[in-house]
């Protein structure tokens, strides 16, 4: 198999990625060929795969903050619907989840430090999200961060 991303070195994260060229290669190979390239959401997906013909789809950046994205593509492929987006307080505890995987298998220093960046995906776009990005960077504890989020979630509610 090949995967094909269809952006440019050039165009790095910019511009939008040319499915044409997934589309090609696909036409010219007879092994597997993954399309790349602007999948954010589940019909990107879909779409994807129709006009380009290709066998699968790579998602990348679709999924910071979203791992919820996989189940919506799948769930629009086998019954033609998507479920509801998470809610704040899912999208908290699996931000939560998240980290207490990445701690146990790289430690707290460097698992914190990588989660710092997940924190703030899973936030994009809750009310007054800002602010509690801000102080997850500056703390080193996981407990810390538990705490912080577990009130944040309890914000949320009580403003709902």
């Amino acid at each position: 198999a090949v995967t094909v991303h269809g952006r440019t070195r050039e165009q790095y994260y910019s511009g939008k990625a040319d499915w044409h060229i997934i589309e090609a290669v696909k036409e010219k190979l007879t092994i597997p060929v993954i399309g790349n390239g602007d999948i954010f959401s589940a019909q990107a997906a879909i779409h994807m795969k129709e006009q380009t013909n290709c066998d699968g789809v790579m998602v990348a950046r679709g999924a910071q903050g979203n791992p919820w994205l996989f189940r919506d593509i799948l769930s629009l492929q086998e019954t033609g619907k998507i479920p509801p987006p998470p809610n704040e307080e899912e999208r908290i505890d699996t931000a939560l989840r998240h980290m207490g995987m990445i701690v146990a298998q790289k430690g707290e220093k460097i698992g914190i430090c990588e989660m710092r960046k997940h924190i703030a995906w899973y936030l994009k776009g809750l009310k007054d999200s800002s602010r509690i990005k801000r102080q997850v960077n500056s703390l080193v504890l996981a407990a810390d961060i538990v705490e912080l989020l577990n009130a944040y979630k309890r914000e949320l509610k009580d403003q709902a």
